[in-house]
């Protein structure tokens, strides 16, 4: 089984970095995973997107999915594209202070105050990692320690001054929603 997850946003609000630190925390759990960044050439306020697959064997999707099961929008400027490619009965996760936009897929929509939660704790750059975590929370796709890990593999020596606050806006995000809610996939001794 995949699931694919695509994750929307303007440069410079994390989304490259939550898809990694999602792609190795699959990897850590022993998956099979499939990570792709695309972005426009602006360094902040351009389109960034990236897909994640995480599988329990040999990824089958392509680079570019053409359907995928879930979303994380962390903004709504680039939405459009991204919700063409959801699934009936797929999830997205919202950015609760920047997207606005109606959704009109037959998806389950969560909002998620991941700016607000990532302010409140000094981190105003930290709300990727509240999205990602509350989204590995209620799905279930990799658990928080795996997160956390992933975190600190992912960031680079010159940026190891954030990775305190990435890990307390990645805490925080778990504790949003209530775990297992919109399930991955059967929970199993292996990855639990």
């Amino acid at each position: 089984m995949e699931r694919e997850l695509l994750i929307t946003g303007i440069g410079g609000q994390g989304v490259q970095l939550a898809a990694q630190v999602l792609a190795r925390a699959g990897a850590l759990e022993g998956r099979s995973v499939m990570y792709l960044g695309l972005y426009g050439g602006m360094m902040r306020g351009g389109n960034t997107d990236s897909t994640v697959v995480i599988g329990d064997g040999p990824i089958e999707a392509p680079p570019v999915v053409s359907k995928a099961w879930s979303s994380i929008a962390m903004h709504d400027q680039y939405w459009a594209p991204i919700e063409a490619k959801l699934r009936p009965d797929g999830l997205v996760l919202v950015n609760d202070a920047t997207f606005t936009a109606h959704i009109n897929a037959a998806v389950t929509v969560i909002r998620v105050p991941a700016t607000n939660v990532a302010t409140d704790l000094g981190n105003s750059l930290g709300g990727a990692m509240v999205m990602l975590a509350a989204y590995a929370a209620t799905t279930g796709i990799v658990e928080l320690a795996s997160l956390v890990n992933a975190m600190r593999e992912s960031i680079p020596p010159y940026r190891t001054q954030h990775i305190e606050a990435n890990e307390q806006a990645l805490r925080a995000g778990w504790e949003l929603l209530p775990a297992h809610t919109n399930p991955a996939w059967e929970r199993s001794t292996t990855h639990a």
